[in-house]
């Protein structure tokens, strides 16, 4: 075990190594991109089970999506700290609410509303209102902001002057909208996920058994991604915590994204007030990118409140680059949004045909609606593309039938060897060891091919029972398997997430920085963002604008300049 405990140690670097044996007390880890954060937190997490300092079942792990959630739990369970819960704010909290409203408030907790715009669509007409769409999710939006706020609705209106409203509305209609929300969800019995935080909060606080059950279930927090939590996240966790600060966070100044939905850095960048004793270690050594895109990131953020300055630690691979050019970012600038949909797919063809995986490959742009045009290129010429955040893949019909025979299959004693097991089963749906031709069901044929592939991930000896648990899990916590197809996000939903090469498209004034960005908080948010993207890329990061578009000429936007890139 002696052994066991110091290979967890000598797989960290110096300041990695620091973080892990700080296993008590209040400890602020301020981590850059491709640092190896959760490689950090996971071996601190790890080695505090593996010591003896830490009871697992003692230990809560927090993130902020369930999928980081889900590979949080993987590697800790591969680390041998089984038994520690990982899991986002919201899941806990809902947890916990569910645990003590039918002791504290009798019944069962009310109905979790799946999501805003619906409500508020109901809202909207019963005031007699014809809003858009985007309207409708503005709307949304700015509910969530004033609810993460720790807003009431008196507060609110005192600051919603200083608050971009949705298109179409006055003030007194959008302050109709957050009365009428209110009103409807009460009539229904039932919340949405900023009230989930606000009861339990609000439970924990008036009652002490309820408070002292889950302080002595949680005795040891870490936090990820700090930097995007909001205040109503910062209240719940200081009342998880009591006078307790065994409190571990880890996030990044320059990645927050989310001020929007009311994130702020202020609580990662202001931790050693809030706990004058706290431990600061900074992780500096950027694993993730080569040199040149690492001075490309310094360039960008230099001088802004709370960078860190990521020193590069590895070489362009043999097998992404040929020359030192290549490895180099560079900047296109194109006539139209079609010229440069072409350009970015001639590329990736490129790419994939010189042994680049398609998994390896990602083309990130600022909103949604600029996804379409790369799709149909890319298609086009024969590629798969995966778009995050379209539809998760555990909830595609395949793959569902695909688990569900997989977990029938499990009910049989069956002593062939796994990989037979699997691929008899997606035989009998349809699936063949060879793609189809042309784009036709390819999607489909990669996604049960993805599913073939956790069979080469699970230890050997793994039965099929076993296998079809394992599934289960990454099902219930949205751990998706790797498709072998070109990704296309939105860059807020691409934080966390790297690929070999990365297009950043749409780098034009009015798209990135986007057009209503106007103060300077606003323009920090989407410099932050830039950043956030530059740093997604591995060995190659191509950048490219868009002269003319639908609203007329644009120029390149002011963050190329910036970088100190030469077109």
């Amino acid at each position: 075990m002696a052994s066991d405990v110091s290979e967890i140690l000598e797989a960290l670097d110096p300041e990695q190594r620091e973080i892990a044996e700080s296993l008590r007390g209040p400890v602020s880890v301020l981590a850059g991109a491709g640092t190896g954060k959760t490689r950090a937190i996971t071996h601190r997490i790890a080695y505090g089970v593996r010591t003896g300092v830490y009871d697992p079942e003692r230990v809560l792990a927090v993130t902020f999506t369930r999928k980081a959630a889900g590979e949080l739990q993987g590697r800790l369970r591969e680390l041998g700290a089984d038994g520690v819960r990982a899991q986002t704010f919201h899941g806990a909290a809902l947890a916990q609410l569910g645990h003590f409203w039918p002791q504290l408030i009798g019944g069962a907790a009310p109905q979790v509303l799946p999501g805003k715009v619906a409500a508020i669509s109901q809202v909207v007409e019963g005031l007699g209102l014809h809003p858009t769409g985007e309207s409708l999710r503005d709307l949304a939006s700015e509910i969530e902001w004033r609810k993460t706020a720790m807003l009431s609705i008196d507060d609110y209106e005192r600051r919603i002057e200083g608050r971009p409203l949705p298109q179409g509305f006055t003030i007194e209609q959008v302050l109709d909208v957050h009365r009428g929300y209110v009103t409807l969800l009460e009539d229904r019995r039932q919340i949405d996920f900023e009230d989930v935080l606000v009861l339990l909060a609000g439970m924990l606080e008036t009652e002490p058994a309820a408070a002292a059950e889950v302080r002595e279930r949680f005795r040891f927090f870490t936090v990820d991604e700090y930097q995007d939590v909001s205040p109503l996240q910062h209240a719940l966790l200081k009342v998880w915590l009591g006078n307790r600060d065994n409190l571990c966070v880890v996030g990044d100044a320059s990645q927050t994204i989310y001020s929007f939905a009311g994130a702020s850095s202020s609580y990662l960048l202001r931790f050693g007030v809030e706990y004058p004793h706290a431990r600061e270690i900074r992780l500096e050594r950027n694993y993730r990118s080569t040199e040149p895109i690492v001075r490309l990131a310094n360039r960008l953020m230099r001088d802004r409140p709370g960078a860190l300055t990521l020193r590069a630690s590895r070489e362009v691979s043999p097998e992404a680059a040929s020359s030192a050019a290549d490895s180099a970012p560079s900047f296109e600038w194109f006539a139209s949004e079609q010229d440069e949909a072409i350009a970015v797919a001639d590329s990736i063809a490129q790419a994939l045909a010189s042994g680049t995986p398609a998994s390896q490959v990602a083309v990130l742009y600022r909103t949604n609606a600029q996804s379409a045009r790369f799709e149909e290129a890319l298609q086009q010429r024969g590629i798969s593309v995966r778009v995050h955040g379209a539809q998760r893949f555990f909830d595609r019909a395949d793959v569902r039938q695909a688990v569900m025979l997989i977990r029938g299959e499990a009910k049989v004693s069956d002593s062939r060897p796994l990989f037979q097991i699997v691929s008899d089963v997606l035989r009998s749906g349809g699936w063949s060891s060879k793609p189809p031709e042309g784009s036709a069901g390819r999607e489909k044929w990669e996604a049960m091919n993805a599913l073939l592939s956790l069979v080469d991930e699970m230890p050997a000896g793994t039965g099929i029972k076993e296998f079809s648990e394992e599934l289960l899990a990454r099902q219930r916590a949205q751990h998706e398997p790797t498709l072998e197809a070109v990704t296309l996000s939105a860059i807020h939903a691409a934080k966390g997430l790297e690929w070999s090469m990365v297009h950043v498209v749409g780098l034009s004034e009015g798209l990135l920085p986007i057009a209503h960005a106007l103060d300077e908080d606003s323009i920090s948010e989407e410099r932050r963002l830039c950043y956030v993207a530059f740093t997604r890329a591995r060995d190659t990061l191509r950048l490219s604008g868009v002269a003319g578009g639908a609203r007329g000429t644009r120029s390149p936007s002011r963050f190329i300049a910036e970088a100190g890139i030469v077109s």
